[in-house]
């Protein structure tokens, strides 16, 4: 087979691989709770790599999810340790730093195994409705004010429920059927996800995602350094202010332009609040 017919070849696989994140996050839309994820698509779903490198992500959802969702995964497979990731896993965490920006935000984690070897990993994140402390505002000083902090930590073991999770969340928000509810949605389609991949490895005779993995992070790589030739490269600079909450906050960038990427440098811009309002890195 020449390049060309291979190029073509990787092309459909890439192509049914977003489908098969679409249906994923097209399951959590129809089982979720939350009128934020059923209504408006305030969600990601994606499929990642043994590194936790996002492969595919879903046409539906908001980029603010998608892009924490994909620094997130790293995170879970470092703090469960690829010595305890089974199949039958599911992981959930809300941790601000390490998932999605707030504790409204929950993120769900499964590993994906195909012939009895991990392969990969799918991911999605929804909006729930309640997470318990002084509900959604700017007012609480420190994050343990403003509801309840899941750790990166096992929502289901080998296939069995965590139930003392569960046990803890019913107790400490106010909504407690529609949250449970939405944990459960979470991890419903991430095994839809799970479901469609081993579909297609099957269909295209692939023991994993290595091959099709590496053709997508090359030819993105290449297809977003070959639009930054194409910017004018230099460097510019702007600055604002904002009411902020309590005192103005003042924002400062210079944006540089080069051929090797894009760099914005915050310097000059004011320090953390002492309020809710701050954005934790992994959601900038």
């Amino acid at each position: 087979m020449n390049q060309s017919m291979i190029d073509i070849h990787m092309q459909v696989m890439w192509n049914r691989l977003i489908s098969v994140v679409e249906e994923q996050a097209q399951t959590l839309i129809r089982t979720a709770f939350s009128t934020s994820v059923r209504e408006a698509g305030d969600l990601s779903a994606g499929v990642f790599d043994l590194e936790g490198r996002m492969l595919a992500q879903a046409v539906t959802g908001t980029p603010g999810h998608v892009n924490a969702m994909a620094e997130s995964v790293a995170h879970f497979i470092r703090d469960i340790g690829p010595e305890n990731i089974f199949e039958g896993d599911v992981y959930i965490t809300n941790d601000p730093w390490k998932g999605t920006g707030h504790l409204h935000d929950i993120t769900v984690v499964t590993p994906s195994f195909h012939h009895g070897r991990l392969v990969g990993y799918f991911a999605s994140t929804a909006h729930v409705v309640d997470i318990g402390g002084r509900g959604f505002g700017p007012d609480a000083r420190e994050v343990y004010e403003e509801g309840l902090f899941i750790p990166i930590m096992k929502f289901f073991e080998r296939g069995e429920l965590n139930r003392t999770l569960i046990h803890i969340v019913r107790n400490n928000v106010r909504e407690s059927d529609k949250v449970v509810g939405d944990f459960h949605a979470l991890a419903a389609c991430n095994e839809t996800g799970h479901r469609r991949l081993v579909d297609m490895l099957t269909e295209f005779n692939l023991e994993d995602l290595s091959v099709i993995g590496g053709f997508i992070l090359k030819h993105s790589r290449a297809a977003t350094l070959e639009r930054l030739q194409a910017l004018p490269h230099g460097s510019w600079s702007y600055s604002l202010d904002l009411d902020g909450y309590d005192e103005p906050v003042h924002l400062a960038a210079r944006l540089t332009v080069s051929p090797d990427g894009v760099l914005v440098d915050f310097d000059g811009t004011s320090g953390m609040s002492r309020f809710g309002i701050n954005v934790p890195l992994v959601y900038a």
